[in-house]
């Protein structure tokens, strides 16, 4: 149903439950993502050189498996049927829980996930924490002192951060800051006691991408109508850009703030190697050299899923914050 309403402009048509079509446009979006997300996961598999049946044999212990061996486990991991067949009974197990079974362990890669999933949830947050509020801090001292010494030793400090990788850093960390003052672990016990140096070290990156962005739309909300009146009231800078300017500019942060989690994620597996730390991400990598491929599908598909999911809902928060985002017509 639409609703007709009059300006000075044009008419504006606004689509009657127009939120209820974008939450089910966006679900049907993320449902697609993951759908092909499973396609290019279970490839890993069939595409990956040699027999899969014979690497979980020699990793139960089964130096030379007898082709009848081989035989037996390829029927039993439906590797003998077409390979649209092998996917959907794949997914089938997947939508069950059942992402198969480490070749290294022998136990389920679910059960392996899920036990070292806190320990990286963990040091996600935390990371997001101290990457959001480094992102305030520095973007709003940059706005404030636009163009002076503060301003440009963030602009440094922010492309000097984002230039470092990540293996890099917690190395530097590692040497200075743990060997050199005591600060932490170098095997760390993944526990909220030894989280802040893999965390600032996760942190850093995201913090200087969502600091450039922030800082941007900062400066060009000082520059809208609203806050020239603001001034024109005799409002002082620090009140125009913390009660105007800043509650305008978040939104492009906050969605910048939602996709950066995936980079979260996927930065874990480097930060988790390097120190120590148990999570998904050093379990990942360290399938990723021994080839456990089950291992390598269940990393990939469990952040997937968290990376889909926290998009919808930043997707969803953002059209309940911004109602431009309904997307009305225009005519």
């Amino acid at each position: 149903m639409l609703i007709k309403t009059g300006n000075n402009f044009g008419v504006r048509y606004l689509r009657r439950g127009s939120l209820g079509a974008l939450i089910g446009a966006r679900i049907g979006q993320a449902m697609l993502a993951i759908f092909g997300a499973s396609v290019i996961v279970w490839m890993l598999v069939p595409l990956a050189p040699g027999d899969p049946a014979t690497r979980i044999l020699q990793a139960r212990g089964v130096e030379n498996p007898h082709p009848l061996e081989i035989a037996a486990m390829r029927e039993e991991l439906n590797l003998d049927k077409p390979l649209v067949n092998q996917y959907f009974l794949w997914l089938g197990r997947a939508l069950q829980g059942d992402l198969s079974v480490s070749y290294q362990s022998g136990k389920p890669v679910l059960t392996e996930i899920v036990a070292r999933l806190p320990a990286t949830v963990l040091l996600a947050f935390v990371a997001l924490g101290l990457a959001v509020t480094l992102a305030l801090t520095a973007a709003v001292l940059s706005a404030a002192f636009y163009e002076k010494p503060p301003d440009r030793l963030i602009q440094f400090l922010t492309q000097a951060a984002a230039a470092m990788p990540a293996f890099l850093l917690g190395l530097l960390l590692l040497q200075f800051i743990t060997v050199g003052y005591g600060f932490g672990r170098v095997v760390s016990s993944s526990s909220l006691s030894d989280v802040w140096l893999p965390a600032f070290c996760l942190s850093i990156g995201r913090a200087a991408e969502w600091t450039q962005i922030l800082r941007a739309n900062l400066l060009e909300a000082l520059e809208a109508p609203y806050t020239l009146v603001a001034y024109a009231r005799g409002a002082s800078r620090w009140r125009v850009l913390l009660s105007y300017a800043l509650p305008n500019a978040l939104l492009p942060f906050l969605t910048a703030v939602g996709v950066g989690v995936g980079g979260l994620l996927g930065g874990a597996a480097i930060v988790e190697t390097v120190f120590s730390w148990n999570g998904i991400g050093s379990y990942a990598v360290s399938a990723i050299g021994a080839r456990d491929l089950p291992v390598v599908q269940g990393f990939v598909m469990v952040t997937t899923l968290i990376f889909v999911a926290t998009n919808l809902l930043v997707d969803l928060m953002s059209a309940l914050v911004d109602p431009r985002l309904r997307e009305p017509k225009t005519v």
